[in-house]
């Protein structure tokens, strides 16, 4: 008889992924037929010692792009921490698949405590050339880019595209997703990817939002996002008053969308200042941007781009404050 090797992927009490793997006798491929784990919920800061058993409820399964070919099923799986405060994902009611939401994840690659193709002992030279940039001096990273790429479209992850960031050894990849958890559920799965090949490469992935201070910019998570009114029969009045409900919540945003967002957010490098709160046609200095999209098709039908979220922002509770803010 076959197994079912179930690799169980969670997150922790400070949204850093955890993982452990199950051995399951037979063929096991429906996330119903799936069954829950325990695991030690003080060493993660979900429970105390005297009452430690944690309960992961599998959600989403992927196939496994790190085991391809083999006698045995592989499953990624994606799971809530049952009965967890820290169980965002839990917390999103809605979560209908007419929303849709296209995350711009941007990270850095380090290698040997250094951004990788950074000099030894000193920065590299200014940005500029490395935005979508092409030869030895001006990218590094490019091969374990695309392999995560084709390891996220091996899993069934709707990747659409990367390009590597305007500084060196910074890059983005853009995830498309449907319905509030399903599109959370993509982005951190896509995420653990990016953390797993880094192991293999020997590379540690940094999700902070201004890792490097000076003239840089930092790493945010842009947020592309639509309901059905707003791709059909829509009008610029609409766009406009989910504008002003956007501006009137900009504080319940601005408090989940990321830890040390302040230090990305300060109305330099292609960002606005964190306090405040303007939208634009085409402009990435604004906390929204209408895309050109939208306007060419005169608002009657398109999508907005919150440019507020910071790379390490949690996905579930960016999709629940957009869409409770807009509808």
């Amino acid at each position: 008889m076959s197994n079912t090797i179930l690799e169980y992927v969670w997150l922790g009490a400070n949204n850093e992924l955890r993982s452990k793997t199950k051995v399951v006798s037979g063929e096991v491929s429906q996330v119903a037929e799936m069954p829950l784990w325990s695991f030690d919920g003080s060493s993660t800061e979900q429970a105390p010692g005297n009452h430690s058993d944690c309960i992961l409820k599998p959600v989403k399964a992927y196939p496994n792009p790190f085991h391809v070919m083999t006698v045995n099923d592989y499953y990624l799986v994606m799971c809530e921490v049952v009965d967890d405060e820290h169980n965002k994902r839990a917390l999103i009611q809605n979560d209908s698949k007419t929303y849709w939401f296209g995350f711009e994840q941007e990270y850095f690659i380090y290698h040997n405590g250094r951004p990788l193709g950074w000099p030894k002992s000193s920065d590299a030279m200014p940005q500029g050339p490395y935005y979508c940039g092409v030869g030895a001096e001006n990218v590094a990273g490019r091969t374990f880019v695309d392999e995560h790429m084709q390891a996220c479209l091996h899993a069934g992850i709707r990747i659409t595209g990367t390009n590597a960031e305007v500084a060196l050894g910074q890059w983005e990849y853009q995830v498309f997703g449907t319905g509030q958890k399903g599109a959370g559920d993509d982005l951190w799965m896509s995420r653990y990817i990016l953390e797993r090949l880094g192991e293999q490469f020997g590379f540690v992935i940094n999700f902070e939002p201004k890792p490097i201070e000076g003239d840089w910019n930092g790493s945010g998570m842009h947020t592309n996002f639509s309901t059905d009114a707003m791709r059909t029969n829509s009008s610029m009045g609409h766009f406009m008053d989910i504008l002003s409900k956007l501006n009137n919540k900009h504080d319940e945003h601005i408090a989940v969308y990321g830890k040390d967002n302040d230090k990305r957010l300060t109305g330099l490098h292609e960002t606005q200042s964190i306090d405040k709160f303007t939208y634009g046609e085409g402009d990435r200095g604004a906390s929204i941007r209408i895309p050109v999209e939208t306007v060419d098709n005169h608002y009657k039908s398109g999508y907005l781009e919150d440019r507020r979220p910071a790379s390490n922002a949690n996905p579930y509770e960016i999709t629940k404050v957009i869409i409770d803010t807009i509808t």
